[in-house]
Protein backbone atom coordinates (compact mmCIF):
# COMPACT_ATOMS: atom_id res chain seq x y z
CA UNK A 1 0.00 0.00 0.00
CA UNK A 2 2.78 2.47 0.84
CA UNK A 3 3.99 2.07 -2.46
CA UNK A 4 0.75 2.29 -3.85
CA UNK A 5 0.76 5.76 -2.05
CA UNK A 6 4.34 6.09 -3.35
CA UNK A 7 3.44 6.07 -6.69
CA UNK A 8 0.26 8.21 -6.19
CA UNK A 9 2.67 11.10 -5.33
CA UNK A 10 5.08 10.67 -7.59
CA UNK A 11 2.84 11.71 -10.31
CA UNK A 12 1.26 13.72 -8.44
CA UNK A 13 4.25 15.75 -8.05
CA UNK A 14 4.94 15.43 -11.80
CA UNK A 15 1.88 16.84 -12.95
CA UNK A 16 2.37 19.99 -10.54
CA UNK A 17 5.53 20.75 -11.97
CA UNK A 18 4.29 20.80 -15.33
CA UNK A 19 3.11 24.29 -16.09
CA UNK A 20 1.46 23.60 -19.44
CA UNK A 21 -0.73 20.50 -18.29
CA UNK A 22 -1.48 23.03 -15.03
CA UNK A 23 -2.51 25.42 -17.71
CA UNK A 24 -4.54 23.63 -19.43
CA UNK A 25 -6.12 21.47 -16.85
CA UNK A 26 -7.27 24.98 -14.98
CA UNK A 27 -6.97 27.47 -17.30
CA UNK A 28 -9.15 25.66 -20.52
CA UNK A 29 -12.38 25.66 -17.93
CA UNK A 30 -11.95 28.89 -16.83
CA UNK A 31 -11.57 30.16 -20.54
CA UNK A 32 -14.57 27.78 -21.83
CA UNK A 33 -17.09 28.84 -19.15
CA UNK A 34 -16.10 32.72 -19.79
CA UNK A 35 -15.95 32.53 -23.42
CA UNK A 36 -19.86 30.53 -23.73
CA UNK A 37 -21.30 32.07 -21.16
CA UNK A 38 -20.67 35.78 -21.94
CA UNK A 39 -19.28 36.27 -25.23
CA UNK A 40 -20.37 32.98 -27.69
CA UNK A 41 -24.20 33.17 -26.47
CA UNK A 42 -27.82 32.73 -28.72
CA UNK A 43 -29.44 35.56 -25.96
CA UNK A 44 -31.30 37.54 -28.28
CA UNK A 45 -30.14 40.88 -27.21
CA UNK A 46 -29.75 44.65 -29.58
CA UNK A 47 -31.59 43.23 -32.69
CA UNK A 48 -31.43 46.29 -34.93
CA UNK A 49 -35.48 46.67 -35.91
CA UNK A 50 -36.79 48.88 -38.88
CA UNK A 51 -40.49 50.13 -38.49
CA UNK A 52 -42.43 50.38 -41.43
CA UNK A 53 -45.81 52.02 -41.55
CA UNK A 54 -47.74 54.53 -43.03
CA UNK A 55 -48.89 56.70 -40.55
CA UNK A 56 -48.14 56.87 -36.64
CA UNK A 57 -51.50 56.33 -34.61
CA UNK A 58 -51.43 55.68 -31.22
CA UNK A 59 -51.57 51.69 -31.77
CA UNK A 60 -48.60 51.44 -33.82
CA UNK A 61 -46.59 53.82 -31.49
CA UNK A 62 -47.36 51.60 -28.48
CA UNK A 63 -46.23 48.74 -30.26
CA UNK A 64 -43.05 50.58 -31.62
CA UNK A 65 -42.49 51.37 -27.95
CA UNK A 66 -43.30 47.67 -26.20
CA UNK A 67 -40.35 46.89 -28.94
CA UNK A 68 -37.96 49.76 -27.96
CA UNK A 69 -38.16 49.53 -24.29
CA UNK A 70 -37.21 45.61 -24.25
CA UNK A 71 -33.35 44.51 -23.82
CA UNK A 72 -34.08 42.49 -27.09
CA UNK A 73 -34.76 45.03 -29.75
CA UNK A 74 -33.40 48.51 -30.97
CA UNK A 75 -35.38 50.67 -33.54
CA UNK A 76 -32.92 51.73 -35.72
CA UNK A 77 -35.08 53.78 -38.26
CA UNK A 78 -38.76 54.08 -39.37
CA UNK A 79 -39.35 54.01 -43.34
CA UNK A 80 -42.83 54.13 -45.39
CA UNK A 81 -42.49 51.02 -47.37
CA UNK A 82 -41.49 47.28 -46.78
CA UNK A 83 -39.08 47.51 -49.92
CA UNK A 84 -36.88 50.50 -47.73
CA UNK A 85 -36.79 47.95 -45.14
CA UNK A 86 -35.41 45.27 -47.03
CA UNK A 87 -32.99 47.31 -48.57
CA UNK A 88 -31.89 48.32 -44.94
CA UNK A 89 -31.24 44.46 -44.02
CA UNK A 90 -29.83 43.90 -47.25
CA UNK A 91 -26.86 46.46 -46.67
CA UNK A 92 -26.48 44.92 -43.26
CA UNK A 93 -28.03 47.95 -41.68
CA UNK A 94 -30.59 46.28 -39.96
CA UNK A 95 -32.04 42.92 -38.82
CA UNK A 96 -34.93 42.82 -38.52
CA UNK A 97 -38.13 44.76 -40.09
CA UNK A 98 -41.59 45.35 -38.34
CA UNK A 99 -44.63 46.23 -41.02
CA UNK A 100 -47.37 47.66 -39.77
CA UNK A 101 -50.77 47.34 -42.26
CA UNK A 102 -52.30 50.58 -43.13
CA UNK A 103 -55.43 49.87 -40.84
CA UNK A 104 -53.17 48.24 -38.04
CA UNK A 105 -55.19 50.96 -35.77
CA UNK A 106 -58.83 49.91 -36.90
CA UNK A 107 -58.35 46.31 -37.28
CA UNK A 108 -55.86 45.82 -34.62
CA UNK A 109 -54.45 43.44 -36.60
CA UNK A 110 -51.87 43.77 -39.89
CA UNK A 111 -48.28 43.15 -38.58
CA UNK A 112 -45.66 41.40 -40.75
CA UNK A 113 -42.14 40.91 -39.76
CA UNK A 114 -38.68 40.31 -42.49
CA UNK A 115 -35.73 38.93 -41.07
CA UNK A 116 -32.50 38.45 -42.50
CA UNK A 117 -32.36 34.57 -42.07
CA UNK A 118 -28.87 33.87 -43.43
CA UNK A 119 -28.81 32.27 -39.60
CA UNK A 120 -32.06 30.67 -39.09
CA UNK A 121 -31.90 29.52 -35.79
CA UNK A 122 -31.79 33.00 -34.16
CA UNK A 123 -34.03 34.50 -37.02
CA UNK A 124 -36.74 31.99 -35.35
CA UNK A 125 -35.67 33.59 -31.84
CA UNK A 126 -36.18 37.14 -33.32
CA UNK A 127 -39.38 36.23 -35.18
CA UNK A 128 -41.00 34.44 -31.56
CA UNK A 129 -39.67 37.59 -29.11
CA UNK A 130 -41.03 40.14 -31.51
CA UNK A 131 -44.46 38.08 -31.84
CA UNK A 132 -44.42 37.71 -28.14
CA UNK A 133 -43.76 41.60 -27.58
CA UNK A 134 -45.98 42.69 -30.17
CA UNK A 135 -48.93 40.20 -29.68
CA UNK A 136 -49.54 39.58 -26.34
CA UNK A 137 -51.39 43.82 -25.76
CA UNK A 138 -53.48 43.05 -29.02
CA UNK A 139 -54.39 39.57 -27.62
CA UNK A 140 -55.09 41.25 -23.83
CA UNK A 141 -57.47 44.17 -25.59
CA UNK A 142 -59.32 41.67 -27.49
CA UNK A 143 -59.51 39.20 -24.33
CA UNK A 144 -61.79 42.22 -23.01
CA UNK A 145 -64.05 41.61 -25.73
CA UNK A 146 -63.91 37.97 -26.21
CA UNK A 147 -62.36 35.36 -24.79
CA UNK A 148 -61.22 33.52 -27.49
CA UNK A 149 -58.23 35.43 -27.82
CA UNK A 150 -57.01 34.75 -24.27
CA UNK A 151 -53.73 33.81 -24.55
CA UNK A 152 -51.82 32.35 -21.09
CA UNK A 153 -48.06 30.96 -21.74
CA UNK A 154 -45.19 30.30 -19.13
CA UNK A 155 -41.27 29.28 -19.91
CA UNK A 156 -40.09 27.13 -17.13
CA UNK A 157 -37.25 26.36 -15.67
CA UNK A 158 -35.54 29.11 -17.76
CA UNK A 159 -37.43 32.18 -18.08
CA UNK A 160 -35.34 34.50 -18.92
CA UNK A 161 -34.02 31.86 -21.67
CA UNK A 162 -30.50 32.22 -21.02
CA UNK A 163 -28.65 30.57 -23.14
CA UNK A 164 -26.20 29.68 -20.02
CA UNK A 165 -28.28 27.32 -18.78
CA UNK A 166 -28.03 25.34 -21.70
CA UNK A 167 -24.42 25.62 -22.28
CA UNK A 168 -22.87 25.00 -18.77
CA UNK A 169 -24.00 21.46 -18.84
CA UNK A 170 -22.57 20.91 -21.75
CA UNK A 171 -19.49 22.24 -21.11
CA UNK A 172 -19.21 20.46 -18.42
CA UNK A 173 -19.16 17.34 -20.27
CA UNK A 174 -17.04 18.59 -23.23
CA UNK A 175 -14.34 19.50 -20.42
CA UNK A 176 -14.39 16.35 -18.01
CA UNK A 177 -13.92 14.50 -21.22
CA UNK A 178 -11.37 15.91 -23.11
CA UNK A 179 -9.31 16.81 -19.53
CA UNK A 180 -9.56 13.43 -18.01
CA UNK A 181 -9.32 10.90 -20.91
CA UNK A 182 -6.78 13.27 -23.16
CA UNK A 183 -4.22 13.40 -19.78
CA UNK A 184 -4.67 10.01 -18.70
CA UNK A 185 -3.99 8.80 -22.28
CA UNK A 186 -0.78 11.32 -22.80
CA UNK A 187 0.32 10.66 -19.00
CA UNK A 188 0.59 6.52 -19.59
CA UNK A 189 2.40 7.45 -23.59
CA UNK A 190 5.11 9.29 -22.08
CA UNK A 191 6.09 6.89 -20.13
CA UNK A 192 6.29 4.48 -23.03
CA UNK A 193 8.17 7.21 -25.36
CA UNK A 194 10.68 7.02 -22.18
CA UNK A 195 11.22 3.68 -22.00
CA UNK A 196 10.28 4.42 -17.71
CA UNK A 197 6.68 2.33 -18.27
CA UNK A 198 8.97 -1.42 -17.89
CA UNK A 199 10.77 -0.31 -15.17
CA UNK A 200 7.55 0.66 -13.55
CA UNK A 201 5.85 -3.13 -14.63
CA UNK A 202 8.64 -4.57 -12.81
CA UNK A 203 8.51 -3.07 -9.77
CA UNK A 204 6.60 -4.56 -6.93
CA UNK A 205 3.49 -2.73 -7.16
CA UNK A 206 1.59 -4.65 -9.50
CA UNK A 207 0.76 -2.82 -13.27
CA UNK A 208 -2.85 -2.92 -12.39
CA UNK A 209 -1.83 -0.86 -9.74
CA UNK A 210 0.92 1.44 -11.50
CA UNK A 211 -2.49 2.00 -14.19
CA UNK A 212 -4.85 3.22 -10.73
CA UNK A 213 -1.74 5.31 -9.48
CA UNK A 214 -1.11 7.19 -12.62
CA UNK A 215 -4.95 7.93 -12.80
CA UNK A 216 -5.78 8.65 -8.98
CA UNK A 217 -4.49 12.57 -9.23
CA UNK A 218 -6.48 13.12 -12.24
CA UNK A 219 -9.39 11.82 -10.80
CA UNK A 220 -8.53 14.51 -8.02
CA UNK A 221 -8.16 17.55 -10.56
CA UNK A 222 -11.19 16.38 -12.26
CA UNK A 223 -13.10 16.86 -9.23
CA UNK A 224 -11.56 19.62 -8.26
CA UNK A 225 -12.33 21.56 -11.97
CA UNK A 226 -15.43 20.11 -11.32
CA UNK A 227 -16.08 22.00 -8.60
CA UNK A 228 -14.72 25.05 -9.74
CA UNK A 229 -17.43 24.91 -13.43
CA UNK A 230 -20.03 24.37 -10.46
CA UNK A 231 -18.90 28.11 -8.34
CA UNK A 232 -18.15 29.55 -11.67
CA UNK A 233 -21.88 28.81 -13.39
CA UNK A 234 -23.67 29.61 -9.73
CA UNK A 235 -21.53 32.38 -8.75
CA UNK A 236 -20.26 34.49 -12.10
CA UNK A 237 -22.45 33.00 -14.85
CA UNK A 238 -26.40 33.08 -12.52
CA UNK A 239 -26.51 29.46 -13.78
CA UNK A 240 -29.00 27.64 -10.76
CA UNK A 241 -28.65 24.39 -8.82
CA UNK A 242 -31.89 23.33 -8.33
CA UNK A 243 -31.20 20.02 -7.67
CA UNK A 244 -29.12 17.70 -4.93
CA UNK A 245 -25.43 19.22 -5.25
CA UNK A 246 -25.29 15.55 -3.79
CA UNK A 247 -26.09 13.63 -6.98
CA UNK A 248 -25.25 16.07 -9.50
CA UNK A 249 -21.21 15.29 -7.91
CA UNK A 250 -22.49 11.52 -7.79
CA UNK A 251 -23.12 10.92 -11.75
CA UNK A 252 -20.12 13.42 -12.71
CA UNK A 253 -17.47 11.06 -10.86
CA UNK A 254 -19.14 8.09 -12.85
CA UNK A 255 -18.68 10.43 -15.86
CA UNK A 256 -15.01 11.12 -14.62
CA UNK A 257 -14.52 7.58 -14.45
CA UNK A 258 -15.60 6.70 -18.03
CA UNK A 259 -13.63 9.47 -18.88
CA UNK A 260 -10.69 8.20 -17.38
CA UNK A 261 -10.97 4.39 -19.08
CA UNK A 262 -11.23 6.18 -22.14
CA UNK A 263 -7.93 7.68 -21.88
CA UNK A 264 -6.53 4.35 -20.81
CA UNK A 265 -8.05 2.53 -23.83
CA UNK A 266 -6.05 5.64 -26.35
CA UNK A 267 -3.18 5.20 -24.25
CA UNK A 268 -3.23 1.19 -25.03
CA UNK A 269 -3.56 2.20 -29.05
CA UNK A 270 -1.49 4.92 -29.14
CA UNK A 271 2.65 4.85 -29.04
CA UNK A 272 3.11 8.42 -28.81
CA UNK A 273 1.72 11.66 -27.10
CA UNK A 274 1.27 12.75 -30.58
CA UNK A 275 -0.59 9.91 -32.05
CA UNK A 276 -2.30 10.31 -28.42
CA UNK A 277 -3.49 13.68 -29.06
CA UNK A 278 -4.43 13.85 -32.18
CA UNK A 279 -7.01 10.29 -31.51
CA UNK A 280 -8.01 12.20 -28.64
CA UNK A 281 -8.98 15.50 -30.47
CA UNK A 282 -10.40 13.03 -33.25
CA UNK A 283 -12.30 10.33 -30.82
CA UNK A 284 -13.62 12.79 -28.64
CA UNK A 285 -13.97 16.84 -29.23
CA UNK A 286 -15.67 16.41 -32.84
CA UNK A 287 -18.45 13.94 -31.35
CA UNK A 288 -18.46 15.98 -28.15
CA UNK A 289 -19.36 19.03 -29.98
CA UNK A 290 -21.45 17.75 -32.53
CA UNK A 291 -23.68 14.78 -31.76
CA UNK A 292 -23.93 15.08 -28.13
CA UNK A 293 -27.00 17.64 -28.00
CA UNK A 294 -24.12 20.54 -27.08
CA UNK A 295 -24.82 22.46 -29.93
CA UNK A 296 -27.59 20.79 -32.03
CA UNK A 297 -30.78 19.33 -30.85
CA UNK A 298 -30.06 15.39 -31.44
CA UNK A 299 -33.98 14.88 -32.63
CA UNK A 300 -32.88 17.07 -35.22
CA UNK A 301 -30.59 14.98 -36.69
CA UNK A 302 -30.31 12.15 -39.37
CA UNK A 303 -31.32 9.06 -38.42
CA UNK A 304 -28.06 7.92 -38.94
CA UNK A 305 -26.40 10.51 -36.93
CA UNK A 306 -28.92 9.87 -34.17
CA UNK A 307 -27.72 6.59 -34.06
CA UNK A 308 -24.38 7.37 -34.23
CA UNK A 309 -25.43 9.90 -30.98
CA UNK A 310 -26.67 7.49 -29.04
CA UNK A 311 -23.13 5.86 -28.22
CA UNK A 312 -21.64 9.08 -27.48
CA UNK A 313 -21.14 9.22 -23.66
CA UNK A 314 -21.28 13.28 -23.34
CA UNK A 315 -24.72 13.09 -24.27
CA UNK A 316 -25.86 10.94 -21.73
CA UNK A 317 -23.83 13.15 -18.84
CA UNK A 318 -25.34 16.17 -20.25
CA UNK A 319 -28.82 15.47 -20.58
CA UNK A 320 -28.79 13.71 -16.63
CA UNK A 321 -26.70 17.19 -15.56
CA UNK A 322 -29.63 19.72 -16.98
CA UNK A 323 -32.05 17.80 -15.37
CA UNK A 324 -30.09 17.80 -12.44
CA UNK A 325 -29.09 21.40 -12.76
CA UNK A 326 -31.70 23.23 -14.66
CA UNK A 327 -34.53 21.18 -14.30
CA UNK A 328 -34.33 20.10 -10.45
CA UNK A 329 -35.49 16.39 -10.44
CA UNK A 330 -34.59 13.48 -8.43
CA UNK A 331 -32.47 10.95 -9.29
CA UNK A 332 -34.61 8.12 -10.15
CA UNK A 333 -36.03 10.75 -13.37
CA UNK A 334 -31.96 10.15 -14.88
CA UNK A 335 -32.01 5.95 -14.06
CA UNK A 336 -31.72 5.66 -18.23
CA UNK A 337 -28.86 8.29 -18.24
CA UNK A 338 -26.65 7.17 -15.11
CA UNK A 339 -27.02 3.70 -16.29
CA UNK A 340 -25.63 3.65 -19.67
CA UNK A 341 -22.96 5.98 -18.30
CA UNK A 342 -22.07 3.35 -15.45
CA UNK A 343 -22.68 0.49 -18.12
CA UNK A 344 -20.27 2.43 -20.50
CA UNK A 345 -17.52 2.90 -17.66
CA UNK A 346 -17.63 -0.69 -16.90
CA UNK A 347 -17.24 -1.99 -20.84
CA UNK A 348 -15.07 0.57 -21.46
CA UNK A 349 -12.35 -0.22 -18.28
CA UNK A 350 -12.85 -4.11 -19.11
CA UNK A 351 -11.61 -3.87 -22.51
CA UNK A 352 -8.58 -1.46 -21.61
CA UNK A 353 -7.64 -3.60 -18.81
CA UNK A 354 -7.51 -6.36 -20.99
CA UNK A 355 -5.69 -4.98 -23.79
CA UNK A 356 -3.03 -3.49 -21.56
CA UNK A 357 0.10 -5.30 -22.41
CA UNK A 358 2.51 -6.22 -19.64
CA UNK A 359 4.92 -6.74 -21.37
CA UNK A 360 5.06 -4.39 -24.09
CA UNK A 361 6.41 -4.96 -27.36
Amino acid sequence: MKQFVSFVIKEAKHILRDKRTMLILFGMPVVMMLLFGFAITTDVKNVRTVVVTSQIDHLTQQAVERLSQSEYFTITATVGTPREAEQLIRSQQADMAVVFASNFASKKNGLQLIIDGSDPNMAQQWATYAQGILLNEELRVKSENSSHYTLHSTLLYNPQMKSAYNFVPAIMGMLLMLICAMMTSISIVREKERGTMEVLLVSPVRPLMVIIAKAVPYLVLAFIILVVILLMARYVLGVPLVGSLFWIIAVSIIYILLALSLGLLISNIAQTQLVALLLSAMVLLMPVVMLSGMMFPIESMPQVLQWIAAIVPPRYYIEAMRKLMIMGVGIGEVTKEVTVLAGMTVLLLTIALKKFNVRLE
